[in-house]
């Protein structure tokens, strides 16, 4: 086009710029950019919010900021841009501020802001917040809006709140598969087993085919509370509908069947895959390292590495998990090294976790201790959580005290640590410790600790 002499006008710019976003290109990206600056078209509402939304998809908030405020005359399209680039980014409080700004310049918001504005609300706690969105949709009529009505489903769903969500879903004439995907997915995460099934099966009904998105994350929520009965009921949807052949829903089989304690299954599901990607090859090495069968999950990672399949962070986090399970620390300490040296990832938290794990309850808690220090600060608290879990389990009150200390200076975890140096100077006898302990928080109240435990279908609590 620019051989021919043919200049490129706003809209060619506009998808050129999705282009790069979609196919996460940030060096096509600024590339464009550049075009854009040199073209002119730099101040056009359609090039602006094209790039705002392109930076936001890459997580580029501070440069989608930028070419906002560098626009002189704003119109709607180029202030929802911005606000769904602050949602999408986790930055719901700059898009709330923004809301305000907008409201206060006169701007009248449409559906597509408050989708936006309610995108970014991920959080349980965040849940007030959401709910006075949903009060301001009511009144001005936003409410009917089967776009604003999907993201206020999924909202309440993620911040646990299934009533709301269940309200807002029976108000909707004609919810779409998105909307019909949060309420399905909200029950399964929470554990409904029966609401979860019924409403699946009602949206079959409707004339509403399921999706491999939607399957694999049913697939997930059930891997997480272990339900292997609602997991095997959604294998079965799989084979009826030919998703087995999707990489992505028989990665997310063989996570549920490993995680609900059913690994052959998972196993079965990987041996019958006629493709395999990187995600895939980590569900099984994963599955293997959580039944302590580490030398298995090594042999498959071998296998990974001879079909040149590259491995990522989570493949490695998934050899640590197998080696602190089978306490193998000389294995472990290699899988770092080839982690960092051989295959250039850069050290992820949990992997510093899962090292530490594996240290500790090899009674190699000084190198632990050593490890956590060589660290840049801040240190995650969860690393000298974990340190002190070992210094619980081995009952190593001197070490345990010099990580408490650490520990406590973040109020946050104040409560919760020290619960558990408590704990750990009352088994070594030490009363008076454990009474300073609670003089300095004042009362500690833990509350009684619960499982529930499935057989038959039917729960049982035990206290």
């Amino acid at each position: 086009m620019l051989d021919s002499e043919t200049k490129p006008d706003n809209f060619t710019f506009a998808c050129i710029l999705r282009a790069c976003a979609d196919n996460s290109d940030l060096k096509g990206l600024r590339l464009v950019h550049g075009g854009v600056v040199v073209s002119g078209l730099g101040w056009d509402s359609i090039v602006s919010s094209a790039l705002v939304t392109a930076y936001s998809k890459l997580g580029l908030i501070d440069e989608a900021s930028m070419v906002f405020k560098w626009v002189l005359e704003t119109d709607l399209v180029l202030w929802n841009s911005m606000i769904s680039g602050y949602g999408s980014c986790g930055d719901w409080d700059k898009g709330l501020r923004l809301f305000g700004m907008m409201r206060r310049m006169g701007k009248n918001p449409d559906g597509y802001t408050v989708v936006g504005l309610i995108s970014g609300l991920v959080d349980p706690s965040l849940l007030e917040i959401g709910q006075g969105i949903h009060g301001f949709c009511l009144k001005s009529g936003f409410d009917s809006n089967a776009h604003v009505g999907s993201v206020l489903v999924s909202m309440y769903s993620r911040c646990k709140c299934l009533d709301s969500a269940l309200r807002v879903f029976e108000s909707l004439s004609q919810p779409d598969l998105v909307t019909w995907s949060a309420i399905i997915t909200g029950f399964a995460q929470s554990g409904n087993t029966e609401k979860f099934l019924i409403f699946f099966k009602k949206m079959n009904m409707e004339g509403k085919k399921a999706d491999t998105i939607l399957v694999t994350s049913l697939l997930a929520a059930t891997a997480q509370l272990a339900m292997v009965g609602p997991g095997s009921e959604i294998h079965g949807y799989v084979l009826r509908h030919g998703f087995e052949l999707d990489i992505m829903v028989s990665s997310a089989l063989i996570d549920m069947y490993s995680k609900c304690g059913f690994l052959r299954l998972g196993i079965k599901v990987f041996e019958a895959m006629r493709e395999r990607n990187i995600v895939s090859y980590n569900s099984v090495i994963s599955g293997l390292g959580l039944h302590g069968l580490a030398y298995e999950a090594f042999e498959i990672f071998n296998e990974m590495l001879e079909k040149e399949f590259e491995p990522d962070e989570s493949t490695f986090s998934a050899l640590l998990c197998a080696c602190c399970h089978a306490g193998l620390v000389k294995d472990g300490r290699e899988y770092f090294r080839r982690m960092k040296d051989e295959f250039g990832i850069s050290t992820r938290i949990e992997h510093y976790v899962y090292l530490t794990k594996l240290l500790g309850m090899a009674g190699e808690l000084e190198e632990a201790y050593h490890l956590i220090e060589s660290l840049p600060e801040p240190v995650d608290s969860g690393l000298w959580g974990a340190l002190l879990s070992c210094c619980d389990a081995l009952g190593n009150s001197e070490l345990a005290e010099i990580v408490s200390h650490r520990l406590l200076e973040n109020k946050s975890e104040k409560i919760r640590y020290r619960v558990m140096l408590s704990n750990i100077y009352a088994g070594d006898g030490r009363w008076d410790e454990v009474s300073k302990l609670r003089d300095m928080e004042g009362e500690m109240r833990k509350m009684p600790g619960i499982s529930w435990v499935r057989g038959n279908n039917s729960p049982s609590l035990n206290c």
